[in-house]
């Protein structure tokens, strides 16, 4: 291996390992308790309480870096007589948790994937609104550019998240061509890992999402395929169900939060551009590139009921969940 090429593998792996844990719905393995120490509200600090809401960056979660650095958050609570804290949870199995104990309040930007496993479980989470959706910031790579449909696939070694949007992707691709994933090596790892592997060349394919998609394939790596007609990629905003009931103002202000921060993005692009780049480390050209991949209408639409509906539905069939889970009921009324 030659000092150049060590130097990029070395990158992808330290972009991989930063990447690894944000992708809300990316990692199954549920918490242990000592994984949210920390994270615990204190309810009597202030003239109410602390509302605890989670702060998730990664892929490019745009409105969560443009509404902790404008404080909108904190500018709708604080008229509540509420402070804001923000948690440092950031894959949909320890955001679900914490949402089930009370650690947390409000999921802002999480996994559809994760809501349904913590409602098949039997969980109380409701789904406030949606955060976004972005099939193509989804992608499945290849080293090799003859890899050009799901049969090139058949009996290759491909890497990738289990349970996630990702893996929903590859199980979509294949069915396209009447194959299923016991067509290919299907090896289950995280980003990191999966990048790694690629640029090492101990696999064929690679699933990737977010920055870690983006340097792949500026550095040259085949797009096989994107998300986009497979899956939605939807991401989602949740509370508990007690919480609504008991604290309705309160669920309500966070929606006006959420569409201050689109209403400020609409309006300052530029900023949030700036905002974004200097949160992510990245530059600005790389942000508005992936910027467009992005939808954040936060409004529930049929089409949004339909994808989660498909995404249930893999989930059941891949063994991910037991029992079946009913979206238009994780809707919040």
């Amino acid at each position: 291996m030659n000092r150049d090429y060590l130097k990029k593998f070395m990158g992808y792996l330290t972009t991989g390992v930063l990447l690894a844990s944000v992708l809300g719905g990316c990692a199954q393995k549920q918490p242990d308790a000592s994984s949210l120490e920390g994270t615990q509200v204190q309810q009597e600090t202030g003239e109410q309480g602390i509302l605890s809401v989670t702060y998730v960056k990664a892929p490019l979660n745009v409105p969560s870096i443009v509404e902790k650095e404008k404080g909108i958050f904190a500018g709708q609570f604080e008229e509540k007589g509420f402070d804001v804290a923000y948690s440092d949870l950031t894959t949909g199995p320890e955001q679900t948790q914490a949402l089930a104990s009370g650690d947390i309040q409000f999921l802002n930007a999480v996994g559809a994937t994760s809501v349904i496993l913590s409602a098949s479980n039997g969980a109380d989470i409701k789904i406030i609104s949606m955060y976004s959706r972005s099939p193509q910031a989804f992608k499945l790579f290849s080293a090799d550019d003859t890899i050009q449909s799901p049969e090139d696939l058949r009996g290759k070694k491909v890497a990738g998240p289990k349970g996630t949007i990702l893996h929903e992707l590859l199980a979509a691709y294949l069915k396209s061509a009447g194959m299923t994933e016991a067509d290919i090596e299907f090896l289950a790892m995280g980003i990191p890992d999966s990048q790694a592997a690629l640029a090492g060349g101990s696999v064929d394919a690679a699933l990737l999402a977010g920055p870690t998609a983006y340097q792949m394939e500026k550095d040259g790596f085949h797009v096989v395929t994107d998300g986009e007609g497979l899956t939605d990629a939807t991401i989602v905003t949740a509370t508990s169900q007690k919480f609504q009931k008991e604290h309705p103002d309160l669920v309500e202000a966070f929606l006006q939060a959420q569409k201050e921060t689109l209403d400020f993005m609409e309006g300052n692009y530029e900023e949030a551009v700036a905002m974004t780049a200097k949160e992510t480390e990245l530059d600005e050209e790389a942000v508005k590139e992936m910027y467009e991949l992005y939808d954040f209408d936060m409004e529930i639409q049929d089409s949004d009921i339909q994808a989660m509906e498909e995404t249930a539905q893999f989930m059941l069939d891949t063994g991910m969940i037991e029992q079946e889970v009913d979206i238009q009921g994780l809707l919040l009324n």
